[in-house]
């Protein structure tokens, strides 16, 4: 299985290490390289692998899989969505070291980081992010392209709506909603219902 990884920046190396820990682990995968639509990455070597050009390159290089490894939630989106039109064919990546219940539903190209936990009853939805040691306890719901950053924990019966950051460090109690396109900022406690595009912070959690 020859893969492509889009973005070569901080979030694309985790991903091709990730599916290099996979490959260690007897996946049978190659990882052909990079594409990134910064010029001054194109031609060098990012851990060891080429970084071939922009992302407008992807027909000309040979590839059967692709994963997006680009950090920020609106970019991500919407280069995912243009390979999902195109019919493109999508990996997850799940480190070695992350646990999931196995009932856990994981989407197309979705990344599960080191130490990742997921418990019973969860979904994590398409394109989405849960980062190192990062944690969902039973039966919460990530919609497509929700990032949970490291360290982050999430109680019980926790929904995120598409397109959310749940920043470093934040927890939330269980049943608590935080809407569509929100920002939960690093370190807060979120204990009650976030709003679609909210941003909020602190300890309890307040609409910035």
């Amino acid at each position: 299985m020859k893969i492509v990884v889009l973005g070569a920046s901080g979030h694309g190396q985790v991903v091709a290490d990730i599916l290099f820990q996979m490959w260690t682990k007897g996946r049978e995968m190659e990882i052909v390289g990079f594409l990134d639509d910064d010029a001054s990455l194109h031609g060098t070597r990012v851990l060891g692998l080429p970084v071939l050009g922009p992302l407008a390159d992807l027909p000309a290089v040979p590839h059967e899989c692709v994963i997006v490894g680009i950090g920020d939630n609106a970019a991500r989106a919407k280069v995912f969505a243009d390979l999902k039109a195109a019919r493109k064919h999508f990996v997850t990546a799940i480190h070695p070291s992350a646990v999931l219940a196995p009932d856990v539903v994981v989407g197309l190209g979705a990344v599960l980081c080191a130490g990742a936990v997921a418990n019973p009853g969860a979904r994590i939805g398409e394109n989405a992010i849960l980062n190192t040691c990062a944690s969902i306890d039973h039966h919460c719901v990530l919609e497509a392209g929700v990032h949970v950053a490291p360290g982050a924990h999430l109680a019980g019966n926790v929904h995120v709506g598409e397109g959310a950051l749940v920043g470093v460090g934040a927890c939330a109690v269980p049943g608590v909603r935080i809407g569509a396109w929100s920002v939960v900022g690093a370190g807060a406690a979120v204990t009650r219902d976030v709003p679609e595009r909210a941003t909020v912070a602190g300890v309890p959690a307040k609409q910035l």
